[in-house]
């Protein structure tokens, strides 16, 4: 029997992030959608989500969602059989990144959250999709269903010293050719860490799952029987 897919999304981004992946996916799977509300550090997040998963599973991170998955195959790497590391890093957030969101808390404590900015996920797309009103309108309103507290509680997570130990699973790692938040360079990295390759997905920002998730799905499935999961 096929074991079960954990998918965790990224920054201010719920279940809906992988509605399209689950559709287009070409096998039989199942998936079981865990967030980011357990917790106000990653292995608490971590913690959390494996606490209501079955023994074995597969686990798959989107962006902020990978450095989860790191820290669930950290605290447990026998309950593990493999990890998908999507548009993700090992890096902490730049300083850049830390103060704009250190703004945006700022202003929500003012009482004036309004989700996620269109410039601001503008960036987060592939210039093609610079105009895609659908695909902007569903990531915003992701963020507007979590809330002023999940973006303060997000914001906070400290990102670094999460794998302190050899990773014992198979990793696949998909990075996306024109991804403006993470560098190929972070995808190598992650290689460099687990040992892995790196699959690019052409034609796609940062939001995979949204942007390309025929290909997204096609890829994952294809590793999946690589290494016979």
């Amino acid at each position: 029997m096929k074991l079960p897919v954990v998918l965790i999304p990224g920054f201010m981004l719920d279940e809906t992030l992988w509605d399209d992946f689950v559709d287009a996916f070409p096998d039989d799977r199942e998936f079981i959608y865990a967030n980011l509300s357990g917790g106000d550090s990653i292995s608490a997040i971590a913690q959390a989500i494996a606490a209501q998963l079955p023994e074995r599973f597969i686990v798959a991170g989107f962006s902020l969602g990978g450095y989860v998955a790191r820290a669930i195959v950290e605290a447990f790497p026998a309950r593990v059989a493999g990890m998908i590391l999507i548009a993700t890093s090992l890096r902490e957030d730049t300083p850049a990144q830390r103060h704009a969101k250190q703004d945006a808390v700022e202003a929500i404590n003012r009482g004036d959250f309004r989700g996620i900015s269109s410039g601001a996920i503008k960036k987060s797309l592939h210039p093609a999709r610079y105009d895609d009103t659908g695909l902007i309108g569903k990531i915003q309103n992701m963020g507007q269903r979590l809330g002023a507290a999940a973006f303060i509680n997000q914001s906070g997570l400290i990102r670094d010293h999460i794998t302190q130990h050899p990773i014992p699973c198979p990793v696949a790692i998909i990075a996306a050719q024109q991804d403006q938040l993470r560098s190929y360079q972070e995808a190598l990295e992650l290689a460099q860490l687990t040992g892995s390759g790196v699959e690019l997905i052409e034609e796609s920002g940062h939001m995979i799952p949204l942007e390309k998730p025929q290909q997204l799905a096609a890829r994952v499935a294809a590793w999946l029987r690589k290494v016979d999961l």
